[in-house]
């Protein structure tokens, strides 16, 4: 495995791994590489510190402490649960009501659903307050 940072056209760097630079090089070139921020899709490698071993002659030092991945996903998505507790589920129709919404035409309350990243930019473009959700969500007539 190999990681590197990433830098997506809109500025926003990220790490991520792949299993070879050949993995990282078609996987880019196919699209399948998106910044976790924007959702950007122009992706390019970001100047990195090397990874420089020690010298023979000294002490090993611990790698530090890092923290178990699959909890702290738990808890964002617990976070993000808990946000959208309150939150109405509009489906396809999300870049219609958050426009309504902000134009004083409906009523103010919070929604969730899904937008194309046109729409979501469009959205931003007119000053719509929207944020990505960082865990997907089931859309509830999906659920059994």
């Amino acid at each position: 495995m190999i990681v590197f940072d990433l830098r997506c056209a809109g500025d926003h760097v990220f790490e991520a791994w792949f299993a070879s630079s050949d993995a990282y090089a078609s996987q880019r070139e196919c699209g399948l590489i998106a910044c976790p921020i924007c959702g950007g899709t122009e992706v390019e490698k970001a100047v990195m510190a090397p990874r420089v071993g020690a010298k023979g002659n000294t002490l090993p030092v611990s790698p530090p402490a890092r923290p178990n991945l699959k909890a702290l996903l738990d808890a964002v998505a617990s976070a993000q649960a808990a946000a959208l507790k309150d939150s109405r589920w509009v489906g396809g129709r999300f870049a219609e009501e958050a426009r309504a919404i902000h134009h004083g035409e409906k009523p103010e309350t919070l929604i969730h659903g899904q937008a194309t990243r046109e729409e979501a930019r469009a959205l931003a473009d007119e000053g719509v307050a929207i944020a990505p959700l960082l865990v997907p969500v089931v859309p509830p007539e999906s659920l059994n």
